[in-house]
């Protein structure tokens, strides 16, 4: 274990958060998604929730402030009388960690599937609550960039 590091964050995750680039997208899938057939890379989270898991991941992942909305969830099939609850839950927790309200948009379910087998891994979670998908969009770290060129302007 590691210090500053939320303990439900496995090797495996942290390894493929650290090697995401700028625009990579991750995917937190929940119980029901075919997660296994469409994965370049799976990481399997079984038996945590998404929420307790997007908490962790967005300590260390900021999310992508240069596309209008860097979340993006399953919209609810027409017909369908689910009210997933578990979105506002997305958003309290995405908005918190970024210091701003952070867009979500909402794709067709095919959509979001040929969206999700082009993204850089899929953690497949435990997760219960119906349309509980979503793709994260990996944004730059700004602030750290900036406070190393302001100390090296000061040490010249």
């Amino acid at each position: 274990m590691l210090k500053g590091i939320p303990s439900i964050l496995s090797p495996e995750l942290l390894a493929i958060l650290m090697e995401m680039g700028h625009g990579d997208e991750l995917v937190l899938a929940d119980g029901n998604f075919p997660a296994a057939s469409c994965a370049k890379r799976l990481v399997r989270a079984d038996g945590h929730g998404i929420p307790e898991l997007l908490e962790a991941v967005l300590q260390l992942y900021p999310l992508d402030q240069y596309v209008e909305a860097p979340v993006s969830l399953m919209q609810v099939v027409p017909g369908d009388p689910v009210v997933p609850v578990i979105w506002e839950d997305y958003r309290e927790i995405a908005d918190r960690h970024e210091g701003r309200p952070v867009k979500q948009e909402f794709l067709e379910r095919f959509e979001f599937y040929e969206r999700a087998k082009q993204a850089y891994a899929i953690v497949a979670t435990g997760e219960s609550a119906q349309y509980a998908n979503l793709i994260l969009s990996k944004g730059v770290i700004v602030e750290a960039m900036t406070s190393e060129r302001e100390s090296e302007c000061d040490e010249n």
